[in-house]
């Protein structure tokens, strides 16, 4: 069965998360030990840039297949969050996980291997940009050297065509828009046939109609490869479609952490007040 474009019985197939279990004869304790455990969690983070604190004893996980929403102002620790869970920063204290290893002392080549599992769309979508749309979405699988190329052509035209820039195959990052750099920076990101996947401010500096574009994106892939993922945003609306689980960051602290229904319940007046100033719509002219 060929899954998004690739072709079936190649190296690179995605296995379709969204199949039945296994048989019921198989480990059932190591089973249910898996999807017990979280597929990232923070506990008691803290970091610090000189006499600037940005994360104090922060706590939070995320099961397999989860969606996790990052909210919180400017300045908050959302994304150095993502980066420490990539190993581009270390924690000053405490321990983050990722497919169940405890990654804070990893050196740079063991986290090679964990940013295997894990990759990361950057708001600029830091594709080359002297390499076209098709060679940045075929870099990783060159990288790997399994497929031939009639291969990695027929992957890349097919997640091309998955984030919506059929078509664009030739043209380079600087004939794109702002979406489209991150659509295609989400396909390539797919291409190194990822576990999990973090967004760093997907919508930020797009038109409302890319931002949903992205956001259907972002959920389609987690329903239909079961995806891991870690989504910082200031966009509350969004955050409300895709998040299983919401943690707000606040003066360098989890101010909350709980599911979308219970951020919206609260009476916490600091909490409110973020919610109340998110849905006020300026007038019409």
């Amino acid at each position: 069965m060929s899954t998004m474009g690739f072709p079936a019985g190649t190296p690179i197939e995605i296995v379709d998360r969204s199949q039945p279990p296994p048989p019921a004869d198989q480990d059932k304790n190591h089973e249910a030990e898996s999807q017990e455990r979280p597929y990232i969690a923070f506990e008691h983070v803290s970091k610090s840039f000189g006499d600037v604190h940005v994360l104090i004893d922060v706590s939070f996980s995320v099961q397999a297949g989860e969606t996790l929403c990052i909210l919180g102002r400017s300045g908050v620790g959302k994304s150095v969050s993502l980066q420490q869970i990539m190993g581009f920063l270390k924690p000053d204290a405490g321990r983050i996980l990722v497919a169940g290893q405890d990654i804070t002392g990893f050196t740079e080549d063991q986290m090679e291997t964990v940013r295997k599992k894990v990759t990361m769309v950057f708001q600029s979508g830091a594709l080359f940009d002297s390499l076209t749309v098709g060679e940045n979405v075929a870099f990783p699988l060159r990288e790997r050297g399994q497929l031939l190329e009639d291969q990695i052509q027929q992957v890349v035209n097919g997640l091309l065509d998955m984030v919506g820039v059929a078509g664009m195959s030739d043209l380079l990052p600087s004939d794109l828009s702002t979406g489209m750099k991150r659509s295609v920076a989400i396909a390539r990101a797919l291409a190194s046939q990822p576990e999990a996947i973090l967004y760093d401010e997907p919508t930020t500096m797009v038109d409302p109609l890319m931002g949903r574009l992205l956001g259907n994106l972002i959920q389609k892939l987690k329903h239909q490869l079961r995806l891991t993922s870690i989504v910082v945003t200031h966009d509350m609306r969004f955050a409300e479609r895709l998040a299983d689980h919401v943690l707000f960051l606040h003066e360098a602290r989890a101010y909350f952490f709980g599911t979308m229904d219970e951020l919206k319940r609260t009476e916490d007046p600091f909490l409110r007040e973020f919610l109340d100033l998110d849905k006020l719509v300026l007038p019409e002219a």
